[in-house]
């Protein structure tokens, strides 16, 4: 199913327009470096931070600063790293945090046990602390995918979606699923949220791709290397259909922070900041006439259509 976003967008019929998108700004110094290179260089179309994190004032001070970039708050209600967590900016006397006082590590722990309440609560203090920072938030989006309900069906879409209204803000969630063996009742579940968004005027896009957030065979003779990595996400870039898709990633520097912080996947972070400059990769995106925009066209386009 193809919107008539990229039409209303004014792109020509037929575009097949991506955003680049790098996940967990400010969920460490690693990430900062990374990100702020690829966004001053313009390898990147836009980011969003995680404002809970310990670096996330590193993080909101430089998208204070750069009104000329598309920033948005990665609304947080997980934690799940074993060695480095963070909590609630409500506190931790609600339905919010584990045992030891931090977000969940899972997801499925926010669907059994969250209150709505204290999930409007919490992301409303998130994007208020951004805005408060002095940072033009483009967008909202969301860790581990913690209000889809994909694990159990309770979701948190409501409060996300009033408060993406209430700010003019859209919302990144994929209007349609892809492919031949799409999850039906996903897709149903999915049309049943574009219509709740629909009804509010909160802009959503039409599909959201990643690649694998792991490195396949990670620890073993058969880890896939750089180049595989690479190859991979050329092949996705070439794949995109006409629309709007965005395409995430959580470019890092692999070094000793990061190494000391995440469980896993370290190195997989370094490939994808580095892919993201690769002359491969631009050239990929260039042959295929892939057109990108950034998340402050739709919000124009949502704040437009509201006055």
């Amino acid at each position: 199913m193809i919107s008539d976003l990229a039409d209303r967008l004014g792109l020509a019929p037929g575009a097949r327009a991506i955003i680049l998108n790098a996940d967990d700004f400010g969920m460490c110094h690693a990430a900062n470096l990374a990100i702020t290179e690829l966004l001053d260089a313009g390898r990147i179309d836009s980011t969003t931070v995680m404002v809970p994190c310990p670096w996330s004032p590193e993080a909101l001070a430089f998208a204070a600063s750069r009104t000329d970039l598309d920033v948005g708050v990665h609304l947080v209600l997980t934690s799940e790293w074993t060695r480095y967590r963070w909590r609630p900016l409500t506190g931790v006397g609600t339905t919010l945090v584990d045992a030891d006082g931090f977000f969940p590590s899972e997801v499925r722990p926010v669907e059994e046990n969250a209150a709505e309440d204290d999930v409007a609560a919490e992301i409303a203090a998130q994007l208020q602390t951004a805005l408060d920072a002095g940072v033009d938030v483009t967008h909202l989006d969301n860790h581990m995918g913690s209000v889809y309900g994909l694990l159990t069906g309770r979701d948190f879409l409501a409060p996300v979606f009033a408060l993406a209204a209430r700010h003019g803000l859209p919302f990144r969630l994929p209007r349609s699923m892809d492919g031949a063996d799409a999850d039906v009742e996903l897709q149903r579940t999915l049309d049943r949220a574009a219509a709740a968004a629909d009804s509010l005027g909160v802009e959503i896009i039409d599909r959201l791709w990643s690649h694998p957030f792991e490195i396949v065979g990670e620890g073993t003779d058969a880890e896939e290397g750089y180049e595989q990595v690479r190859d991979g996400f050329i092949a996705l870039l070439r794949a995109v259909p006409a629309g709007v898709t965005e395409i995430y990633l959580h470019p890092m520097i692999d070094d000793a922070e990061l190494r000391a912080a995440v469980d896993f996947a370290a190195a997989k972070r370094g490939y994808e900041h580095r892919l993201l400059a690769d002359p491969a990769v631009l050239q990929a995106i260039e042959d295929e006439g892939l057109v990108r925009i950034g998340w402050r066209a739709l919000r124009e386009l949502q704040r437009s259509a509201a006055r």
